[in-house]
């Protein structure tokens, strides 16, 4: 929803539009559906709608204002021909026309090799390498996100909350280290826009468990002020769905219910 202030920001609207006729929903296509014909002259990308990982590559995507089109997949019930675009049925997929490219980090970065504009990583080797080693710490705070979540162990949120620790803590210090708004400096970079989806998904513990991690509120304040303004950027706001979409998908994998992906 785009508050009052927002009409007085024309720029904002401008590309808060291009981001949602770029990701107008699609169906997810399932077991027995046909390939739908590419579009000339753009990318695909072989999506989930409530996928973290494709999630990643939309923002890109949107950042970067590539023409593309979308093509939903139901990951429980894939169709036949998706496994020859991707031999596991996973996603994301990036059609590029002329070659498949898979795994989320690496579509993001051949986007932003091929297109350099706006840049997404610092221009010196240094700063480059040091946002790419941070990119592989989001991989194991993901994986307690989701144990976490997924309420398969018996532990209590001051347990998960130990777990967590480290991993926040990471990502704390280096804001605090860099001294700005955003680990890509004043504008978001890779590392914010590839962390974001589980900045935006953080609510469902609370939705889970019935109550916040047990941190104190003046923990992690660098990571509490990227979070907000990560929600008010307008590629991020373009392409929220929030917590509780993301705690039905927890559910379906949960209970192995039919995924009426259409219909959340």
């Amino acid at each position: 929803m785009i508050s009052f202030n927002d009409y007085f920001d024309v720029k904002r609207l401008n590309h808060l539009s291009v981001v949602v006729e770029n990701n107008m929903p699609q169906p997810h296509l399932t077991a027995g559906s046909q390939q739908p014909p590419k579009i000339a002259d753009k990318l695909r990308l072989y999506s989930m709608e409530y996928c973290p990982y494709a999630h990643r590559v939309r923002l890109i995507l949107n950042v970067k204002k590539i023409p593309h089109d979308i093509v939903n997949i139901n990951l429980i019930n894939q169709p036949e021909w998706y496994f020859k675009i991707h031999p596991q049925g996973y996603v994301p997929a990036l059609d590029t026309g002329s070659q498949i490219v898979i795994e989320s980090l690496d579509i993001c970065d051949f986007l932003d090799d091929k297109y350099p504009s706006p840049p997404l990583y610092p221009s010196d080797a240094p700063s480059k390498n040091l946002d790419k080693a941070l990119l592989k710490k989001i991989q194991p705070l993901h994986s307690v996100f989701l144990r976490c979540i997924s309420l398969n162990e018996n532990k209590s949120l001051e347990e998960w909350a130990q777990e967590f620790l480290p991993h926040l803590q990471t990502f704390e210090m280096e804001l605090c280290q860099r001294g700005s708004r955003f680990f890509g400096g004043e504008k978001p970079g890779m590392v914010d826009y590839m962390l974001w989806p589980w900045g935006e998904r953080a609510g469902t513990v609370v939705i889970a468990h019935g109550r916040q991690l047990p941190f104190a509120s003046d923990q992690f304040p660098r990571l509490r002020e990227w979070r907000k303004a990560m929600r008010g950027d307008p590629v991020c706001e373009g392409l929220y769905y929030g917590p509780e979409k993301y705690w039905k998908i927890i559910q379906i994998k949960l209970r192995r219910a039919p995924p009426e992906y259409d219909t959340l």
